[in-house]
């Protein structure tokens, strides 16, 4: 059974810094798509990033340049790094995972599988 657990969220002011973590767990090799996606109060849940390969990320419009999302196989962890935050970033962020992946780098909700119990962030102007 996938597993996906997140950490690192928290409360921070507009303009700063905050990294979340994923730990992925449950699966014995790397046939696996994986991708961040936030959730606002009353809003439906938007993709953020998700790897095409390597050195290769799919960023929603609304993050580009802002964040970045990075990968360790060695130790099954997903990240994002997400700098220059802006109250509108204020969301729960999930981490997810499509397995086996069927569609490599979508930001829709519907391809992926797996799903985190996610981490809150806050932005305060």
């Amino acid at each position: 059974q996938v597993q996906l657990v997140e950490s690192g969220g928290g409360s921070v002011q507009s303009g700063g810094s905050l990294r979340l973590s994923c730990a992925a767990s449950g699966y014995s090799d790397n046939r696996r798509c994986m991708a961040w996606f936030r959730q606002a109060p009353g809003k439906d849940r938007e993709g953020v990033a998700a790897m095409l390969s390597i050195g290769w990320v799919n960023y929603a419009d609304s993050v580009k340049g802002r964040f970045a999302v990075s990968q360790d196989n060695t130790k099954n962890m997903l990240y994002l790094q997400m700098n220059s935050l802006k109250p509108e970033d204020t969301a729960m962020y999930y981490c997810a995972a499509d397995f086996p992946c069927r569609n490599r780098g979508s930001l829709s909700e519907t391809w992926y599988n797996y799903w985190g119990q996610g981490t809150q962030v806050t932005v305060s102007s």
